[in-house]
């Protein structure tokens, strides 16, 4: 589960974040229990990214929903498009 700290990252100080973690991991050179330590943080941050992606993808979807349901229309002062 990720923590309050955890929450409080953007998506850009988590993805960066991430980006170091796999980086360290790929380099190799550390113990296991590193590795471990490791792995377990960039599941955490991929969280942390994947809210901020649904959270975006939620507006971007519900502001096109409000753009196709006001093409019918015309506008509310009743002037032409």
């Amino acid at each position: 589960m990720t923590s309050k700290t955890d929450e409080a990252l953007g998506y850009e100080q988590a993805r960066d974040e991430l980006i170091e973690v796999v980086r360290r991991l790929e380099a190799g050179g550390t113990s296991l229990e590193e590795s471990l330590a490791l792995w377990e943080r960039g599941e955490e941050l991929a969280k942390v990214c994947r809210h901020w992606l649904e959270g975006a993808r939620a507006r971007l979807d519900a502001a096109l929903a409000e753009e196709t349901e006001g093409e019918g229309e015309g506008p509310k002062d009743g002037s032409p498009r």
